[in-house]
């Protein structure tokens, strides 16, 4: 059975940044695509970014410019490398694999901080 780990969140003061990675482990035969999403308390989980297995890859409106996602799904990893961060970037971010075209599986989840 496939595995999906997050790595990398903690404490940042506003303007800093962090590194998240999100590796996959165990059985597995390909992967369709993995995102990363976050959930702020009390709100909605919400797409924050995303690669593709066919090389392609995205960031939601609220971060683009400031967080940069990549990885190779071939290597069962994505990254997601966060700049300038706010305080309302702060939530706890997981990441999502398919490995089939329809279901996947979720990660444990990661805490980021933003605060001085």
């Amino acid at each position: 059975q496939a595995r999906v780990v997050e790595s990398g969140g903690g404490l940042v003061q506003p303007g800093g940044s962090l590194r998240l990675s999100c590796i996959c482990s165990g059985s597995i035969f390909s992967i369709y695509a993995m995102r990363w999403y976050r959930q702020a308390p009390g709100r909605q989980r919400e797409l924050v970014a995303a690669i593709t297995r066919g090389g392609g890859s995205d960031t939601a409106d609220s971060v683009k410019g400031r967080f940069i996602v990549s990885g190779d799904t071939a290597k069962d990893r994505v990254y997601l490398q966060m700049n300038s961060l706010k305080p309302e970037d702060t939530a706890q971010y997981f990441c999502h694999v398919n490995f089939t075209p329809q279901g996947g599986e979720w990660g444990q989840g990661i805490q980021v901080t933003v605060s001085s």
